[in-house]
């Protein structure tokens, strides 16, 4: 069975819109919480185009409280690692992005960039944080391998942009194998699985059956917006539901 975190950044990013504060974040993490959701993410970015700093502190004690799963991504600038160390979440995921980009995008070079990888990850799990990054299966090979095995972090994160693009398509089979060869690969090595990109109530069930090793899948944009059309309990629930029985 599959963990379910609830990126709610999208919250965030309507609240923003009026420069009040409803949607109130807190008052609808508790809402997605009671539905039976044990998983929240957040992706605080330096301009606070959607979730801020303030809401990362006001979200620890009210998560600690539950004991609820928080796993922050963001790219590890200096006040991303401070933001971490103050807060100290239950995971902390390395994402690849620049800080101006506008959503996660790619999978790390872990190769190019295994000493700034491995220099951060030691930091964070001294903080007795979980730890785990972004990569891209597609993009994925026995170099990338080996430097992840090097790196070792808790866990990786795989970036799903390009199974969802190719759910409709011919090249389905072939992506979805990526995924798979690489998953159990990884896990055989003890480091566990995280998913996360695109996933969305059509295809996570197919994704889930074809990669049982994910641990961990991390779902927000699409969960706000079919909560548009069907609303946000049945929407939830639909999810944990699919998560349940992959």
């Amino acid at each position: 069975m599959a963990f379910l975190s609830v990126n709610i950044n999208k919250v965030a990013t309507l609240r923003n819109s009026r420069g009040k504060d409803t949607p109130n974040l807190i008052a609808m993490t508790k809402t997605i919480l009671d539905l039976g959701v044990k998983g929240i993410t957040v992706h605080p970015r330096p301009d606070e185009r959607h979730i801020k700093k303030s809401d990362v502190y006001e979200l620890k004690p009210f998560l600690k409280d539950k004991n609820i799963e928080f796993n922050i991504e963001g790219y590890p600038t200096d006040e991303f690692l401070n933001l971490i160390s103050e807060v100290k979440p239950l995971q902390c995921t390395l994402v690849p992005d620049p800080p101006d980009a506008l959503t996660s995008n790619a999978g790390w070079d872990i190769v190019r960039h295994k000493k700034l990888l491995t220099d951060v990850i030691n930091k964070i799990k001294k903080l007795n944080v979980r730890t785990a990054i972004f990569i891209d299966p597609t993009q994925f090979n026995d170099d990338q391998f080996n430097a992840l095995l090097e790196v070792s972090p808790d866990r990786v994160e795989l970036y799903t942009e390009e199974f969802a693009d190719s759910f409709n398509n011919e090249h389905r089979k072939i992506t979805l194998k990526h995924y798979s060869d690489w998953a159990k690969k990884i896990k055989a090595k003890n480091i566990l699985i995280n998913a996360g990109h695109d996933l969305n109530q059509q295809n996570l069930s197919l994704f889930l059956s074809n990669v049982p090793e994910v641990d961990e899948v991390s779902i927000g944009h699409a969960i706000f917006c079919e909560a548009l059309y069907d609303g946000i309990t049945p929407t939830i629930k639909n999810y944990l539901s699919i998560c349940e029985n992959s």
